[in-house]
């Protein structure tokens, strides 16, 4: 797959729960091989930004899968963990806002508030159940995914639109982002 696979806002799927998987077979395999591959994809126009993570959604398959970057410190690094039906069985620690982005809403960014800390339960991609603690930026991005396997996105977490979102400019900077102008120009589209 390739980035032009990643789906975007306004995508009506986005809104949409993901079902659960029931079975680890070869298609969900090459699911996830094939999500490797878009993410690898999208970050490879992107000098300043990872492809942390991203959700089957994203590549418009409603199944509840997502892959999570195994180093986020190194961008050489294009290895991905899978986690298959993946749910947080406890949010823990403080809410801390941060910025977040997403590869399905184009070159917005925002401030989210997220737990610190969760307890995470999934399969791996050969079936085992497995049990995890996370914090910090691993625990924000597993939530987010998490989010999208429940027609979740962001943006939704945002309240005070005129002060929350950004855009990346040239340097790689964030600027923020004039919100009642990006609406005349269609640049925001949820």
């Amino acid at each position: 797959m390739k980035s032009e696979d990643i789906i975007t806002l306004p995508h009506a799927h986005l809104r949409e729960k993901s079902v659960k998987v029931h079975v680890i077979t070869d298609e969900v395999k090459k699911l996830v091989d094939d999500m490797t591959s878009a993410s690898l994809d999208w970050e490879s126009s992107r000098p300043h930004e990872i492809s942390a993570a991203l959700a089957a959604v994203q590549v418009d398959r409603l199944e509840r899968v997502v892959i999570i970057r195994s180093n986020f410190d190194d961008k050489a690094d294009k290895q991905f963990t899978a986690l298959i039906n993946p749910e947080i069985i406890k949010l823990e620690g403080e809410l801390i806002s941060d910025y977040e982005g997403c590869l399905s809403v184009k070159n917005i960014y925002g401030m989210v508030p997220r737990h610190s800390k969760i307890r995470v339960k999934a399969m791996d991609i050969d079936g085992n159940e497995i049990r995890f603690k996370a914090e910090g930026f691993l625990a924000r991005v597993i939530q987010h995914e998490i989010d999208h396997t429940n027609g979740v996105v962001f943006v939704d977490h945002i309240k005070d639109q005129e002060e929350a979102f950004y855009t990346l400019d040239e340097k790689g900077e964030l600027q923020p982002l004039d919100y009642e102008k990006a609406i005349k120009n269609n640049r925001i589209l949820w």
